[in-house]
């Protein structure tokens, strides 16, 4: 399924007229279509806004880490936050990851849950393990396993698979 791209003009080049509003669209079948300038923000550290609805009907943002596979966002969340409820209730979700080194340099992702699996499922539970063993290494240079399991607790993962079904891209690093 072809993913539809909006780029932005931008202003890394200078001013121009209609800056910031919607210059081309594209199709691509996968991240792995992407111009380098925007996979860079995908393939490298870069934290990730997650906006998901909360229970109130209002978008809840979290700073979360980052990672696909083809044209599937992949989203590993601890089976005990809001944020699992939220999106088995609200399953389209919108991603934003911005340069740190530039703001100016952006991608905005619209997915939608498709599947879900379980670190305690027989079959695909190592799965989720080997992921969030993969993301936690991605994001700090650390060796598996993930360091950042509740001590105060047996926790345990979900696994989100969402193709994406929009991007928008804006700027150059």
């Amino acid at each position: 399924m072809a993913i539809n791209v909006a780029k932005f003009l931008d202003v890394a080049d200078g001013l121009q007229a209609n800056q910031f509003s919607v210059g081309s669209h594209s199709e691509i079948n996968s991240f792995d279509d992407l111009d380098p300038i925007y996979r860079q923000l995908i393939d490298e550290p870069v934290p990730a806004s997650f906006a998901v609805l909360g229970s109130d009907g209002r978008p809840n943002l979290t700073p979360m880490w980052f990672d696909y596979e083809g044209s599937t966002v992949l989203i590993n969340v601890a089976s005990h936050r809001k944020k699992v409820e939220w999106i088995r209730e609200h399953p389209r979700l919108t991603i934003l990851l911005i340069n740190p080194a530039n703001m100016y340099h952006w991608m905005s992702i619209k997915c939608t849950v498709k599947h879900e699996l379980s670190e305690d499922d027989s079959e695909e539970g190592a799965r989720v393990t080997a992921q969030v063993d993969k993301v936690w290494t991605k994001y700090t240079g650390n060796v598996p396993p993930y360091g950042l399991r509740d001590p105060s607790r047996d926790e345990r993962r979900v696994l989100f698979e969402c193709p994406v079904d929009k991007i928008a891209t804006f700027g150059k690093p």
